[in-house]
């Protein structure tokens, strides 16, 4: 089974920002907390992610890339809003950050998540990186899609 180890945190500053990005849409075909369906488009590839139930910094994840037409007829079967950004990799300390920044209804928000081998992998956090959030549901991508950031 294939598990996923992240953390999220928010970001401070605008230190962080590097380069152009890429632009990310993603829907959810269930947002069920003990298995979510994501659909998600990022420029010409597309890919339906299952992930299961967190636990802490945890959870099993399987993810398979699909045609890009599938992918956008399936967009339109999600349910709430669809969550858009804009993604950027930002290498610090030997590691790779992935930097979202959150447009529509979750502007103004902007999450750093890091995959670990280990839920006690050591990193060195980068100077911009503000609160952990990993274990608050509410900025979980399937959350912002039908309570989005602007309305708490």
């Amino acid at each position: 089974m294939a598990i996923e180890i992240e953390r999220k945190f928010l970001v401070i500053g605008d230190a962080w920002k590097q380069g152009a990005g890429e632009f990310i849409s993603q829907g959810y075909l269930s947002r069920d907390p003990c298995r979510t369906v994501r659909v998600r488009v990022k420029g010409a590839e597309a890919w339906l992610t299952i992930k299961g139930q967190s636990v802490g910094a945890s959870r099993a994840e399987f993810e398979y890339a699909i045609p890009l037409a599938d992918a956008e007829q399936l967009l339109t079967l999600c349910e709430g809003p669809l969550v858009e950004k804009i993604r950027r990799i930002v290498p610090h300390a030997g590691m790779d950050w992935e930097v979202d920044e959150f447009l529509g209804d979750n502007a103004g928000l902007v999450v750093a998540e890091i995959e670990l081998e280990s839920a006690e992998q050591h990193f060195e956090p980068p100077p911009w990186l503000g609160q952990e959030v990993t274990e608050d549901v509410r900025y979980f991508n399937s959350q912002l899609a039908m309570w989005p950031f602007v309305t708490w």
